[in-house]
């Protein structure tokens, strides 16, 4: 699979032939030395100049620079057999000391200033990056400074599609279009934690010519009408399948005052899991303000539990929601292979931000930036790509 860097970009359609060919000399610089700033990258001031031009152009957006990638990244998937459709969301911190950028909003405190981005990112099933399939971005207008049962009630009684969440309906939603445009391939979206949201399990995923199937790690409790019980414990109380090790990386929480145990700090170990799998129907949850009640849905789950964790350390634990089929053994260690295959978006975050070093880079408006960030989405990518190439093809260095 020949992959060039400016056959990402050279269709890129904006009206005007001299944008496209600036695009061009653009990518070509900015990709030789991916860790520079413009004017470090950029050959000369005029070139310089140039690109913070073509940065500034009304004509130009994200959608336009980076719809001849998503048009390759699709080629790509219609070459495989199976495709993991990965979607997560990172900050990108944009706070600056003297003057914000502006258009760019608080995070997760008013101290931080920046912008959120959302791409759903496409792999085959041994973890070589195909490329970006659909992105989002935004920023807030301002935190909502509730407490803790105002933010119960404004979350039961608001519809999704005001809801920051709505991004993970509408990555499926595009991951559900990539289905439909490559109905050879077996299309699995996967998201973490963040993404069980009961309406996510009710969206459609009918495609022309099958379906697109869905992976999601579980962090709510819901009841089921199988047996009273939660779907946590009802998957619990069957018999262990088998068992299997897993290596658990070091992790460092981003903040000293973090309490929840999936973003905490921990050390690296070799992990000995249990994994069990059932089949359950869950009961909808009551949501306010909705003309027609949201439907039972029947799901697969898939739970992989750390039988002897350290002495104070968190287990591992995912409960695996899935529509995947699981008749056999091989399909639900399959499951947790796909699976674990979605942390691969955390490298791609990695590398765009420590390797690309997009936060570091200043423009007076988020538009510019954001046609800046479109370019070093696919920038990111390739990078990843080459590396995960290396290490699985030696002999093409």
């Amino acid at each position: 699979m020949s992959v060039s860097i400016q056959d990402e970009f050279r269709s890129a359609v904006f009206g005007d032939q001299r944008l496209t060919n600036r695009l061009g000399k653009i990518v070509e610089e900015l990709d030789a030395k991916p860790n520079m700033s413009v004017p470090a990258a950029t050959h000369g001031r005029a070139e310089m100049e140039a690109a913070y031009r073509f940065f500034d152009n009304d004509k130009v957006s994200p959608e336009k620079i980076l719809q001849p990638h998503i048009e390759a990244t699709r080629e790509r998937i219609w070459q495989t057999d199976v495709v993991l459709l990965v979607q997560d969301t990172t900050d990108l911190d944009l706070t600056r000391p003297n003057q914000q950028v502006e258009g760019t909003g608080p995070l997760e405190t008013e101290t931080r200033h920046g912008v959120f981005f959302h791409p759903l990112l496409a792999f085959n099933n041994q973890g070589l990056p195909l490329g970006v399939a659909w992105h989002k971005c935004w920023a807030r207008q301002e935190l909502k400074h509730m407490t803790s049962k105002e933010k119960f009630r404004w979350r039961r009684r608001t519809p999704i599609e005001e809801k920051e969440t709505y991004r993970w309906i509408e990555g499926m939603r595009a991951a559900r279009e990539v289905a439909d445009a490559c109905p050879h391939t077996t299309c699995v979206c996967i998201g973490d934690s963040d993404a069980d949201i009961y309406e996510l399990y009710c969206e459609s995923r009918t495609t022309c010519c099958g379906e697109l199937h869905l992976l999601v790690r579980a962090c709510q409790q819901r009841n089921t009408a199988n047996s009273g019980l939660d779907w946590l414990d009802t998957v619990r109380d069957t018999e262990c399948l088998f068992k299997c090790s897993v290596n658990v990386s070091a992790r460092t929480a981003r903040r000293e005052t973090e309490t929840r145990k999936r973003h905490s700090t921990r050390e690296a170990r070799l992990a000995e899991l249990e994994v069990r799998a059932t089949t359950v129907t869950v009961c909808p949850p009551c949501r306010h303000g909705r003309k027609s009640k949201l439907p039972s849905v029947t799901l697969n789950l898939v739970f992989v539990e750390e039988s002897n964790p350290p002495e104070g350390a968190a287990p591992i634990q995912w409960l695996l929601v899935t529509t995947l089929p699981m008749d056999s053994l091989a399909q639900v260690q399959q499951i947790v292979e796909y699976y674990s295959k979605r942390w691969q978006i955390d490298i791609y975050f990695r590398t765009l931000k420590s390797g690309c070093r997009i936060e570091n880079r200043y423009f007076e408006t988020l538009d510019r930036l954001l046609n800046y960030l479109a370019v070093y989405a696919i920038i990111a990518w390739k990078i990843m790509y080459l590396c995960r190439l290396g290490r699985e093809c030696p002999e093409l260095n």
